[in-house]
């Protein structure tokens, strides 16, 4: 996966398992796993950092301590990516990103493409203007059904990040941002920041800076 990600021109991959309990990640052995990888991608000579982090189940957010969270936020700067329940977002999302900023992080909405109901534009806006940014998955922006829907949810503001969703190097999605990217380039009001989605702004978000993305969302005509 490492490989194919600096075939695509990644440097840095955040290793973001998932924090749910059907899968059996012990969080406090994460960062100690990571540092053996990146020895291990030192050792062959590929050029690619692997940083921590975690996809975390809504429904799990209020059973971590702070401490956990702490430690599966994307690379320690407390932005925690946030696997929505299943179903079309809902209020529950909305108050967990509440909840959330009042223990001191701050969100990153995973996959919301993957949640849409007759509401989602305007439960996006709502999660933005509560603090959160929504990361969407390349392939997905790139081709396939869900392309139009997503690009011009772009066109209005409400794609901040782009990621590959991959699980494997074998099957299903690649480590790949390029060709969804080269789809954000192609839409107007986001085409100047099309770079930013996955340089700029995942860089800040590993930094743990507040992240100001560099257009905002395009309201409703009355």
């Amino acid at each position: 996966m490492a490989r194919q990600a600096a075939a695509d021109g990644i440097e840095v991959v955040a290793a973001t398992p998932h924090i749910r309990p059907d899968h059996p990640v012990v969080i406090g052995e994460v960062e100690r796993r990571v540092q053996e990888l990146n020895t291990e991608l030192e050792r062959r000579e590929v050029g690619v950092r692997v940083v921590p982090g975690g996809e975390v189940s809504e429904p799990m957010l209020d059973e971590l301590t702070e401490e956990d969270l702490r430690r599966v936020s994307l690379d320690g700067g407390g932005w925690i990516l946030v696997e929505p329940r299943p179903g079309p977002l809902s209020d529950h999302l909305e108050l967990a990103v509440d909840a959330l900023t009042r223990r001191g992080f701050r969100s990153l909405v995973a996959h919301p493409e993957r949640h849409a109901g007759g509401d989602f534009r305007e439960r996006l806006e709502a999660l933005v203007a509560a603090g959160a940014l929504i990361q969407v998955t390349a392939a997905l922006i790139a081709a396939g059904p869900a392309a139009p829907v997503m690009l011009e949810l772009a066109a209005l503001g409400l794609v901040h990040v782009l990621a590959s969703d991959a699980h494997s190097s074998r099957a299903g999605r690649p480590v790949m941002l390029s060709e969804g990217l080269a789809r954000l380039r192609e839409v107007p009001p986001v085409a100047p920041y099309a770079e930013w989605t996955v340089r700029e702004g995942p860089a800040a978000i590993l930094a743990g800076e507040d992240v100001m993305p560099p257009f905002a969302p395009v309201p409703e005509p009355d």
